[in-house]
């Protein structure tokens, strides 16, 4: 039989890659959308007719609990993307991890009530390498953020929040639910649309000129392409309870990224920063502004994180960072609703 699967976050930059990967290959999809009028545009995105029934799309919203169960009916598996990932940073955590933490509880008991086998939870890095204080860090997948450590941002406590009571609920109401999450670091890549997810705007702001020097922070980066298909792998493969994979193609200064556009760019990146910005210069700023804040408590921060159990379990392999942020440079440029402003 065809396997049917309810995608949540129909909308999502991940979701829409992993959508397009599972519709060629010959799956049923659900997907939710918090506005059912965005349908149209969906599906013309994904190139989907209108009326094709390989794609199904239905209103539900991560703080209700109208349209989870009509989505999920008749579906083997689960593949849970949707969650709130800003641009900013909000004044009340809560705004962030509310949604986060219910919703996935919402998706979870919507698919053990439909009889799903399957799910994959995209989760983050956000939940494994944070709250280990200053300096180079490697961690794995046995490890998790302290939420008690100062400074952890919202999203951060988000991401953390929503994976444990995820866990903490299918270990105790999940029935038959076979569970697992995928925990990607900062995600770039083919941009297909100006709808795109918050971690783009990492590349969008040096290509637009936006800081005038480079703090010495660093990310983790990985290839939406990478991320959907590590979800796919995890779809399919036997044994995957309680299973949990980073997915990461390395750690990236943001000056290294700075000069892989300027690299590969030429003229198209004469505006992306050169200088560095000083620790000093960061923490002064950081009293006036909570975004700069944040970016001052990642001051020299190192985070390796370990995305060897994906490989050896899955055998996934990603492409290099410097690849996936060549392709979201190029794309954005591509882009007229998004082009870098001539000044």
């Amino acid at each position: 039989m065809t396997p049917r699967i309810l995608v949540t976050g129909g909308t999502g930059y991940i979701a829409g890659v992993l959508i397009r990967q599972l519709l060629a290959r010959g799956w049923q999809v659900h997907t939710t959308l918090r506005d059912h009028a965005r349908e149209p545009a969906l599906r013309a995105l994904l190139g989907v007719a209108p009326g094709d029934e390989q794609l199904s799309c239905f209103a539900a919203d991560l703080m209700a609990d109208a349209g989870w169960a009509e989505a999920a009916a008749g579906c083997s598996h689960l593949a849970h993307l949707a969650s709130p990932l800003p641009v900013g940073v909000p004044r009340d955590a809560n705004e962030l991890i509310v949604p986060a933490r219910d919703g996935a509880l919402r998706a979870l008991k919507a698919a053990r009530d439909a009889g799903v086998r399957r799910v994959v939870m995209t989760s983050s890095v956000a939940a494994i390498s944070y709250g280990h204080g200053p300096g180079a860090h490697h961690v794995t997948e046995a490890d998790w953020t302290r939420l008690d450590a100062p400074d952890v941002p919202p999203y951060v406590q988000s991401k953390t929040v929503a994976e444990r009571a995820a866990r903490d609920w299918v270990a105790r109401e999940g029935g038959g639910l076979e569970f697992c999450t995928v925990n990607p670091s900062v995600v770039l890549g083919p941009v297909a649309s100006a709808d795109y997810s918050a971690s783009v705007v990492i590349v969008q702001s040096l290509l637009q000129g936006r800081l005038p020097a480079l703090p010495r922070i660093g990310f983790g980066v990985v290839d939406v392409r990478d991320v959907a298909e590590l979800h796919w792998r995890a779809l399919n493969a036997p044994g995957m309870a309680g299973e949990r994979f980073i997915a990461d193609a390395g750690f990236l200064w943001l000056r290294d990224m700075a000069a892989v556009l300027r690299e590969e760019l030429g003229e198209q990146a004469r505006k992306v920063p050169t200088l560095t910005l000083p620790d000093w210069s960061v923490r002064l700023m950081a009293r006036f502004s909570p975004l700069v804040r944040n970016a001052a408590s990642e001051l020299g921060v190192v985070r390796h994180q370990d995305a060897s159990h994906a490989r050896e379990v899955l055998g996934w392999v990603p492409r290099p960072g410097r690849e996936a942020i060549v392709a979201t440079a190029r794309d954005l440029i591509s882009l007229p609703a998004v082009q870098p402003a001539r000044r």
